[in-house]
């Protein structure tokens, strides 16, 4: 397996401050090493927009060739040292190319103007399957696939597609299934009868994911008060924090947050308080020990390890895979509840287990709801 990492796009927004930056480098190194992906290369080289070609690199595997010679490589919108979004996917790829044998490699810092030329170059260097992790990337990533049917891409939405291309594989990530059920365990812990949504920018999901806690309030307290606020951003800790502030004098107790660096910031606002919060992606538990109840777990190496078997074992070149929800320690299980919850009433777990399996089963579903409430 060949590996290789390309630094590119914008540099981290200034306003995120050097302390947080090296705060992130060195929470990232440690969740890489917990989860056995290794912590990953890093360049000092400054993000560039230039059409160099990305720099390779040759390591072993014992992994048997492909019949047919795949190359994969990913993009990414962000730092994959957040140890958040961009991690999920660079462990993704790393454990791709180990379970399949076969040469990988990505680009992170990329900003949405150069992702088309990023992703031309890797099919000038013979990558056959390009990911988008991200899904401000599908433009681009769609108008190449009409260009290029030889090259497979991996997109990510949430929903089936219409007129979906041959050479295009579909992730639904899934995001309204995990806010019903942290709407329903806020409604449970609230104490004011105020709970928030923090989210970063105003967009499709998003709202989706306020009408998946509005459901479960409406389910398991109606009597509680829903209030969403979004920050404009998701990896601004300083407006996260102000806003979260805010909240918080309002009367709001629990916050759900949807961002990503943005999340320093709410830490921050919880701090020396009685709120509770939820996360997204990632475990962030020792960010906020006291006030931190659980986090919306997403494994990207699930959806891709299960695209890249069709792809090479049933020469499957297009498909759609809804991110699977269950219990955490199901193999098929790509995102998930994290448990055991904490802060909150042992009892609560078994809450949670038993909304997980009544959404397994298909008793309860949650709907892509972009209507704005």
């Amino acid at each position: 397996m060949e590996s290789s990492h390309t630094n590119r796009g914008i540099s981290t927004s200034a306003i995120i401050g050097i302390v947080v930056v090296i705060l992130v480098i060195a929470i990232a190194g440690a969740y890489l090493a917990t989860r056995g992906g290794g912590a990953p290369a890093t360049t000092t080289a400054s993000p560039s927009t230039t059409t160099t070609a990305p720099a390779t690199t040759t390591t072993t595997t014992t992994q048997p060739p492909a019949s047919k010679q795949y190359k994969l490589a990913a993009i990414f919108p962000g730092s994959v040292q957040d140890a958040d979004f961009n991690t999920l996917g660079y462990l993704a790829v790393v454990k791709a190319g180990s379970t399949y044998g076969i040469t990988t490699s990505y680009s992170d810092n990329v900003a949405v103007p150069d992702a088309a030329r990023v992703l031309t170059e890797y099919i000038n260097l013979g990558y056959n399957i390009l990911w988008v992790h991200g899904a401000q990337f599908n433009t681009a990533a769609l108008q190449l696939a009409a260009q290029y049917p030889n090259v497979i891409f991996i997109v990510e939405t949430d929903g089936p597609m219409a007129n979906q291309s041959k050479n295009v594989w579909n992730i639904d990530r899934n995001f309204p299934t995990g806010f019903y059920v942290l709407g329903a365990i806020a409604s449970q812990v609230t104490k004011t009868g105020k709970i928030g949504y923090l989210g970063g920018q105003d967009l499709p999901f998003s709202i989706a994911e306020v009408n998946a806690v509005l459901m479960a309030v409406k389910t398991y307290n109606s009597s509680v008060q829903v209030i969403a606020n979004w920050v404009g951003d998701f990896n601004d800790p300083v407006k996260t924090r102000s806003i979260a502030q805010s909240m918080i004098s309002s009367g709001v107790d629990v916050i759900l947050s949807s961002v990503n660096l943005g999340n320093y910031g709410l830490f921050e606002a919880v701090k020396n308080t009685s709120v509770l919060v939820t996360v997204k992606y990632t475990d962030k538990s020792s960010f906020a020990p006291n006030n931190y109840i659980t986090s919306y777990i997403q494994d990207y190496s699930v959806a891709l390890n299960y695209i890249l078997g069709k792809i090479i074992n049933n020469n499957q070149t297009s498909g759609y895979y809804k991110m699977q929800f269950g219990l955490p320690g199901d193999p098929n299980t790509a995102c998930y509840i994290e448990l055991p919850l904490k802060n909150v009433p042992a009892s609560l777990n078994s809450f949670v287990q038993n909304i997980t399996s009544k959404i397994i089963s298909g008793e309860i579903v949650v709907p892509f709801n972009t209507t704005r409430p």
